[in-house]
């Protein structure tokens, strides 16, 4: 990675450190769930890593291979979840909540159905992203940063005032964040075209060079 894309990943990563304020109030455990919120950052970014490295490895996997293998280990924990958790307390946390907000069984399948369709969107995507957009891993983080943010947009149309506390709706310092990550994804983006077009370059002049060579003109 060049300085520039470095640069850029710094803004992108103070930008959504700006919505830390608005968190500051929240609660007593803010240190805690800071604390378990890098760790687990941590984790799903090293996911990142290892996924680009399967799909561009020796024996590389393809992008609906990788999705496929993924989704059924996610499947199978949940699965087991659904066996020795849900089941035996179905009602309770299921079945009564359903009946008092008047969600029938046919509109809870058709929303988990919705919501595993654009699962399976996303992470086709997300694949495509690491394996094929130039930057890979990085390159997927960074454009992580960037839903994360918009996503305070959605929630304060969605929610604000109606769900939940006033960190569902917008503010001061959640704008300044979504204008800074926008900033750095942006600069980021035309930062990586620029590395890329320069590594292309320097490919073609030794392409050149070893042609050259090999003809005896140089």
């Amino acid at each position: 990675m060049s300085v520039w894309q470095w640069a850029n990943v710094v803004v992108v990563f103070g930008g959504l450190c700006l919505t830390a304020k608005d968190s500051i109030n929240l609660g007593e455990d803010v240190l805690k769930g800071s604390t378990f919120i890098f760790l687990g950052s941590a984790m799903h970014g090293l996911t990142y890593v290892m996924s680009e490295a399967v799909m561009k490895g020796e024996h590389k996997l393809s992008v609906l291979q990788n999705n496929f293998v993924q989704g059924s280990v996610a499947a199978s924990v949940f699965l087991v979840w659904q066996i020795f958790y849900t089941i035996p307390h179905f009602n309770e946390h299921i079945w009564y909540p359903m009946q008092e907000a008047g969600t029938t069984v046919w509109y809870a399948c058709i929303l988990f159905g919705s919501f595993g369709v654009a699962n399976i969107v996303h992470s086709i995507t997300f694949f495509h992203t690491l394996l094929h957009f130039p930057g890979g891993a990085t390159s997927a983080g960074v454009m992580k940063g960037l839903q994360a943010v918009f996503v305070f947009v959605l929630t304060n149309l969605l929610y604000c005032n109606k769900i939940g506390g006033t960190e569902m709706c917008f503010s001061d310092s959640k704008f300044v964040s979504l204008v800074t990550v926008l900033g750095g994804v942006l600069g980021y983006g035309y930062a990586t075209q620029m590395a890329t077009a320069t590594v292309v370059e320097i490919g073609d002049k030794e392409e050149i060079e070893t042609v050259h060579e090999a003809t005896g003109l140089l």
